[in-house]
């Protein structure tokens, strides 16, 4: 199961996706490829408008995006990709959760 934490005060401040969603074998898996593509898009989206609005750290099942500086099109991004996940989760429910956290 893919897992997506939010962490936020009156705004996202991180968010954190981790696991694989054991949809279909590597390769064929429709879900993690869907999460993955919404994910990355956004990170590389906000780091071609400002670089230093983020930090990222990525690896095999794992992205943790930490968000370093808002603006109103950094937010406007975050936002529109947690609502993809939570439309994606509405589809694929048993292979993706995602966690809002107030901190």
């Amino acid at each position: 199961m893919i897992k997506v934490i939010i962490k936020e005060t009156d705004k996202i401040n991180s968010i954190e996706i981790s696991g694989h969603s054991g949809y279909k074998e590597a390769g064929a898996d429709i879900v993690c490829a869907s999460v993955s593509s919404i994910c990355i898009t956004t990170v590389n989206g906000i780091l071609s408008i400002d670089d230093g609005s983020i930090e990222y750290k990525e690896s095999d099942g794992y992205l943790n995006i930490n968000i370093i500086k808002h603006s109103n099109i950094v937010d406007k991004l975050i936002m529109n990709m947690i609502n993809l996940l939570e439309e994606l989760k509405e589809q694929y429910e048993d292979y993706i959760e995602i966690r809002r956290c107030q901190i």
